[in-house]
């Protein structure tokens, strides 16, 4: 297995200085991995009460739509809904966990000006638009978790390929080696002993 590498004392000292440079690496892979994981975990949960808050509303928004339709006419409806202006007030900017880059959605969250009269429309109406304007910036949040959740999973799954490479790969074939030089330089001098304590018996038995 290790014929091609020379039992010196040389390569012993190389030899467990990889295998400390690999043991190391792995530890730090590990911690990294359990932070990542943590990180995600938390997101993750974070995610369902967002995602469960959004269902809520929407729900609530279409159901206060639908009456509102009823009450007031879809034309008169969709004729407001034209004239409420888009908000994208928002910055995507990016932080670092453990090496990897995730956004965060920053905005303000703002009271509603309506851009339309009372005249035409009802209170269902103002619920409705009151409801999609704060399911707006709950996806503002949910895109940002779903987002990072995404990147930290791909890093995971990195981390964890390169742990076990070093884990079930590299420490076991430098533990390996050490083992083989280690082995061999004892059993070299131990013939070396016992050559020079034949050398010593010969030339007593000549003197």
């Amino acid at each position: 297995m290790y014929v091609n590498i020379a039992p010196t004392k040389a390569n012993l000292i190389k030899s467990k200085s990889m295998l400390s440079f690999s043991r190391n690496g792995f530890d730090l892979l590990d911690k990294k991995r359990n932070v990542l994981i943590r990180e995600m975990m938390g997101l993750v949960s974070y995610a369902e009460a967002v995602q469960e808050k959004i269902d809520t509303y929407f729900k609530e928004a279409y159901d206060a739509l639908q009456f509102s339709n009823i009450t007031m006419g879809l034309n008169t409806v969709e004729e407001i809904a034209i004239t409420i202006p888009k908000d994208e007030d928002y910055q995507v900017l990016l932080r670092s966990v453990m090496g990897v880059e995730i956004p965060q959605v920053k905005y303000t969250k703002e009271e509603l000006k309506p851009a339309y009269g009372f005249f035409r429309t009802n209170a269902t109406f103002d619920v409705s638009v009151k409801r999609f304007n704060e399911v707006k910036y709950l996806i503002y949040d949910l895109a940002e978790i779903e987002t990072s959740i995404y990147k930290l999973a791909m890093e995971i799954k990195k981390t964890q390929k390169r742990a076990n490479a070093l884990e079930k790969i590299q420490i076991p074939k430098y533990k390996g080696l050490v083992k083989y030089i280690t082995e061999s330089l004892e059993e070299k001098e131990r013939e070396d002993f016992f050559r020079l304590k034949k050398v010593k018996s010969k030339t007593k038995g000549k003197g």
